[in-house]
């Protein structure tokens, strides 16, 4: 066996070595500890409400969050949007429609470059790197959600639900086959952040012109207005009486004279 050979052994056998090395390291390392359960306060009403709704809706019931003694929050799926509208209604008795909205949980790329902007000419201080996206309460996966509170006037709860809409063209199923207020607000909705409520019997917009383009409720709806002149307007102010500029001792000798 020439040394060649014998240095390709070598390698070789070092290598399946340290292969099972690792392998036995990987074996022996501890499994990662599931995440703590969240602890809260017993509240019987909001708990026996998730328990009846979680058992009517099954696995469409994705995220949850109780405040003891004052609300509860549940997300569904997208697809189970328009049956829990019907569960909580016709089944658990929450007749009373109280709003149904939306929100686009995007950090504002307009509002944070011009705040910034204003903040390094007075500290001259770097941009700040975007903040990462939140979905508050009972969590979410998507840029858009809707949400929409509905009461049991007779036994004195109300709960809001949330799903999931979607990122660049949120589409989620109507309430108003089943809350016939939900109309004017799926409207809206439609008109400010450009949801698509399906089986909306006329999804049209409330306040704007029909040709206007864009949806002013979106984070990336560039507000022209402060984009011509930044906020806080730092151009408009005036100097003060007596703070050293020529501008301001000029006015003030114009009018002692």
């Amino acid at each position: 066996m020439s040394s060649t050979d014998e240095t390709a052994e070598e390698t070789a056998a070092t290598a399946e070595a340290t292969e099972a090395a690792a392998d036995e390291t990987a074996a022996a390392a501890p499994a990662p500890e599931p995440e703590p359960e969240e602890v809260r306060e017993p509240d019987p009403l909001r708990d026996a409400l998730l328990a009846e709704l979680s058992s009517l809706m099954g696995d469409a019931i994705v995220g949850s969050h109780i405040i003891p003694g004052k609300d509860i929050w549940v997300r569904v799926r997208t697809d189970a949007w328009a049956e829990v509208a019907n569960t909580v209604r016709t089944v658990m008795g929450a007749r009373f429609f109280s709003f149904l909205s939306a929100i686009d949980w995007m950090p504002s790329p307009f509002g944070r470059s011009l705040d910034s902007a204003v903040d390094m000419a007075i500290n001259n201080t770097e941009p700040k790197a975007p903040e990462p996206m939140q979905t508050g309460y009972a969590g979410g996966d998507t840029r858009f959600q809707v949400f929409a509170r509905v009461t049991n006037l007779k036994d004195h709860w109300g709960i809001t639900l949330k799903a999931d809409a979607g990122d660049e063209n949120p589409t989620i199923g109507t309430w108003t086959k089943v809350y016939a207020g939900a109309d004017w607000h799926e409207r809206e909705m439609y008109e400010m952040f450009g949801i698509d409520f399906v089986g909306h019997p006329g999804l049209r917009k409330l306040y704007l012109p029909t040709d206007f383009e864009g949806h002013p409720l979106r984070k990336d709806f560039p507000l022209l207005a402060r984009m011509v002149k930044p906020w806080p307007g730092i151009v408009d102010v005036e100097p003060m009486p007596g703070d050293g500029s020529e501008d301001s001792d000029a006015s003030n000798e114009e009018a002692a004279s």
